[in-house]
């Protein structure tokens, strides 16, 4: 019997166990952001456990969107095919084909002039919850299970997570996929390292829908996204969320947002504001933008919902940000690992792609090719290079296109949305 079927023989649950004590498995996944990676494990046959701290995917209120461009060989390479083959189902606008060749236009915020088109080559625009209920087929996922801590066994082959609530789970590798706000980054780092980075960068989102002929007109800037910069110092976006009739515009969803200098000050003497507040904000911001943002915020309602946040990072390459992954027994993928900014574009390329590097380590690990010590680390030091490379690139850009004087010289104009290493290779 090989490696790998002796080490599943002894971790697929099957063993007798007391009950209500303690679950084994080879891989246990910490959070719902990891569901590519349990994909791409079971799809090599090798078993895992996704524990999730909430009560279903859809816990949380509010859905976004993401941009899939370069990662989306990665996450091809996870799916099982037939599963890769429903990505148009979960797109903002699925009758609407991905074509080969694409771009971004941003705009003048002000003015309506075009500033640059960045290419957007088969630019996937998927719904993050529809995106996890695909993922989530097949896989054994354990609802309201609440991370509480790790303990390693004293022979360095185990870690045991136990919670809140349900089973402790033993594995030989435990993978912290619980984004941005990671507790199991902060069991490995300690609160105060572990914590994410609030950013002196604040953003008001919304999800809308309009009449009929209001809706007909946002979308004929662009069928699918748009990008604009104010000399004001604001950074914009705007694209569709949710077509679920390509025949009737009053049901699409419109998604968008304007982000701003915030001090953390400002940030602290306005945590509590109302809705209504942070609604009255952005219609006050937009009123000296261009179209479409101008006309999307006059027609929006009074008692319109919006969705606030402060801008934030996690650079795994910053000093005291290195980890102890036990010999390999537990790491980070995803935003527990990187947490970046958005403005341009990278978070779930870079997420996708941890996903499938980890994959090929956990094989070479359980195949006998390369110990779980070295294979977990060097898996870490590719990650923290290539995805801490960009967390840093994307604050520097958010920095940037909030400043006019330096927006033309930002990595989102000057280098596009092309992967740190891309870049680094090109200079």
């Amino acid at each position: 019997m090989g490696v790998l079927s002796r080490l599943s023989a002894l971790l697929t649950g099957q063993q007798p166990v007391a009950a209500g004590s303690t679950t084994t498995v080879p891989i246990l996944v910490i959070g719902s952001t990891g569901l590519a990676l349990a994909q791409g494990l079971e799809k090599v046959g090798i078993r895992c456990i996704v524990v999730e701290k909430n009560e279903s995917l859809d816990a949380q209120p509010r859905d976004w969107n993401m941009g899939l461009h370069w990662g989306a060989e990665s996450l091809q390479a996870l799916m099982p095919e037939a599963m890769w083959l429903r990505i148009q189902s979960i797109q903002v606008d699925p009758s609407t084909p991905t074509p080969a060749e694409d771009a971004i236009q941003f705009l003048n915020g002000q003015t309506g002039e075009l500033m640059t088109s960045v290419p957007a080559n088969k630019f996937y625009r998927l719904r993050r919850r529809k995106l996890g209920a695909l993922l989530a087929q097949g896989l054994d996922i354990r609802y309201g299970m609440k991370l509480e801590k790790i303990k390693y066994s004293e022979d360095g082959r185990y870690a045991t997570a136990s919670f809140t609530n349900g089973p402790s789970i033993t594995a030989s590798l435990i993978v912290g996929t619980d984004g941005a706000r990671s507790t199991t980054r902060e069991l490995l780092l300690g609160p105060e390292q572990g914590s994410i980075r609030t950013l002196p960068y604040c953003a008001t989102f919304v999800q809308a829908r309009f009449r009929a002929e209001q809706a007909l007109f946002l979308r004929k800037f662009h069928p699918l996204y748009l990008a604009c910069i104010s000399p004001a110092g604001y950074f914009s976006f705007f694209g569709l969320h949710d077509v679920p009739n390509p025949k009737r515009p009053e049901t699409w969803t419109f998604f968008f947002y304007i982000s701003w200098y915030s001090s953390l000050e400002e940030q602290e003497a306005t945590a509590h504001w109302s809705n209504a507040q942070r609604l009255q904000q952005g219609k006050e911001f937009s009123k000296n933008f261009t179209d479409p943002w101008k006309s999307a915020f006059s027609w929006l309602a009074e008692d319109q919902e919006v969705w606030y946040m402060s801008l934030s990072d996690f650079d795994p390459g910053a000093e005291g940000h290195r980890w102890d992954n036990k010999g390999g027994r537990v790491t980070l993928a995803g935003d527990a690992a990187h947490a970046m900014t958005y403005q341009r574009g990278q978070g779930l390329n870079h997420s996708v792609t941890d996903a499938g590097k980890l994959v090929v380590a956990i094989q070479d690990f359980f195949s006998g090719l390369k110990s779980r010590g070295d294979a977990i680390r060097l898996y870490e030091e590719e990650m923290i290079a290539r995805a801490g490379g960009e967390v840093r690139m994307s604050t520097t850009n958010t920095e940037m296109v909030h400043d006019w004087q330096k927006v033309l010289k930002s990595p989102i104009m000057t280098k596009g949305m092309t992967k740190v290493h891309d870049n680094k290779s090109k200079n």
